[in-house]
């Protein structure tokens, strides 16, 4: 007997994915989907509903699983660090090492997967809905986690170097390949190993020299202190 073919849902998001991350979401049409996935076109409709019903449900898929190992590793790193908060450096392995390491080692739906991801979170029109309905709850958790393994600083430069890290993660996903040319092949977009080991201890390196500054900005000016002169000789003082 042949092997079983997966059900059709499974088929069709398997499709989707494969086009959508090297075509877009405009790029490719239902009809092109559901040939790919050897099923009937009204199946998609029966099965998701709209194409972006589809879409989304294709980031859906891996997001969930995806999250839930970061969360995982986040818990392990509190446990470890307890009573103390986790380093910054811990936090931000458990928010990136998953990724890297699923779009490394996860086979090629990972890797079809992370690329629609860099698609969807540099797109104004698809960033702002769907990476927050895939993402935002996970991202304050860590959000949360990053105050409180940095006390005192100003949430607005937690954001933002997050939005940056968020920047870095983009790039990476997308491998395009320009570091290759740039490092004359020294360094390759796809080595995500070399990635990581790097990124962990540069982004915490940012989060510190930013909070850090914030700080500074918000710290009270200093008051001056008046001087007295030494007494003179006939008893009387003269302020400095």
């Amino acid at each position: 007997m042949g092997k079983a073919k997966r059900p059709t849902p499974d088929r069709i998001l398997d499709a989707a994915e494969r086009l959508f991350a090297v075509r877009g979401f405009y790029g490719v049409s239902v009809r092109e989907i559901t040939s790919a996935a050897d099923v009937d076109v009204a199946l998609v409709n029966y099965h998701f509903g709209s194409k972006l019903d589809l879409y989304t449900d294709v980031l859906g898929r891996r997001s969930q699983l995806l999250n839930q190992e970061r969360l995982d590793m986040l818990e392990q790193a509190r446990r470890e660090s307890h009573p103390k908060p986790p380093a910054i450096e811990a936090v931000i392995n458990a928010f990136t090492y998953p990724l890297l390491n699923r779009s490394a080692r996860g086979g090629a739906g990972w890797k079809s997967y992370f690329a629609i991801i860099a698609q969807v979170n540099n797109s104004p029109e698809f960033g702002g809905t769907l990476m927050s309905q895939q993402f935002d709850p996970l991202v304050q958790k860590f959000i949360d986690a990053l105050r409180d393994s940095l006390p005192g600083a100003d949430d607005r430069d937690i954001y933002w170097a997050y939005h940056f890290l968020s920047g870095a993660l983009t790039l990476t996903f997308a491998e395009t390949g320009r570091i290759d040319n740039l490092s004359h092949g020294l360094c390759r977009s796809s080595d995500l190993d070399s990635v990581h080991e790097r990124l962990v201890p540069y982004v915490a390196a940012g989060f510190r020299a930013l909070c850090q500054r914030g700080r500074q900005r918000a710290a009270p000016p200093r008051r001056a202190v008046k001087r007295r002169s030494p007494a003179r000789a006939d008893g009387q003082t003269t302020e400095g």
